[in-house]
């Protein structure tokens, strides 16, 4: 699923591709949009929400999308060929004379006014990239369950929007903490706020994810996706193993060695 940082960059494509125009095509492909044209209405602005995408359209509407897991909203030129998937994976289409939109495999598409974008997004925390960040506020949300593993708490939305599994497992290994430990019993709470600010504001410009410093392709993250390699802080097998309610489980990785507190569900896979 894209992080915070990738609806950033989307929402920052977008924008500078629609915003100021008024639209000359609008095709939205779910069926209770069917009969939805936005053809003539200037887009105002396109803007993200943690994991959310806001475009803002004259006339008050809104046209609400979430990527999910493999959903995304490519920018062509006027003659540029469509190389987003197959065209029966469109969900949606908003052109000016300049460029196409053309949004894939969206799992959520819906209009509406944006007065009422608080009823789609007004339950999520402080946004991590956006001009509402308060880390007191999101120190308040994570702290207000205690005994809730670090690793859940961190991908509640409602504790702070645009932690994705990435980041969850990168921020753990970081704070040489394990993801299984309570967030209460985390040490110095208000540095797990500030690095996760400092580590998606790193990475809300680049291409390629990086939270070690290194620029070679298979040491830029510390655990995430490492699973059985070498820690590249001590050399111990990195771990990795299913984290979550049952029915929302997400795949953590962490290294046994750098991280203190518990070590998960068992062996876990290797």
């Amino acid at each position: 699923m894209p992080e915070g940082d990738t609806v950033w960059q989307t929402a920052q494509r977008l924008h500078q591709a629609l915003a100021g125009a008024p639209l000359i095509r609008s095709d939205l492909r779910v069926p209770r949009l069917a009969t939805a044209d936005l053809t003539g209405r200037q887009v105002l602005e396109v803007v993200p929400r943690g994991k959310h995408l806001l475009t803002r359209v004259e006339g008050g509407l809104t046209l609400h999308s979430h990527l999910r897991m493999d959903g995304s909203w490519q920018v062509y030129g006027p003659d540029e060929r469509w190389r987003g998937g197959p065209h029966h994976q469109i969900r949606a289409i908003l052109a000016t004379a300049a460029h196409t939109a053309v949004g894939y495999r969206l799992p959520v598409l819906e209009l509406l006014r944006t007065g009422d974008e608080d009823r789609i997004v007004g339950h999520l925390g402080p946004d991590l990239l956006g001009p509402d960040w308060d880390p007191d506020e999101a120190l308040r949300r994570l702290l207000a369950d205690p005994a809730r593993p670090l690793g859940e708490a961190l991908l509640d939305q409602r504790n702070l929007a645009g932690i994705g599994n990435v980041y969850k497992s990168e921020l753990c290994f970081v704070l040489r903490v394990s993801p299984w430990l309570p967030i209460g019993e985390v040490p110095s709470p208000e540095r797990l706020v500030a690095h996760a600010k400092k580590l998606l504001e790193a990475n809300r410009n680049r291409r390629a994810r990086v939270t070690t410093a290194e620029p070679r392709r298979d040491r830029r993250l510390w655990v995430y996706g490492r699973p059985g390699r070498p820690c590249l802080r001590c050399g111990t097998p990195v771990r990795a193993a299913d984290q979550g309610r049952a029915g929302q489980e997400r795949s953590t990785f962490w290294c046994p060695s750098c991280q203190a507190g518990p070590q998960g569900p068992g062996p876990g896979p290797s």
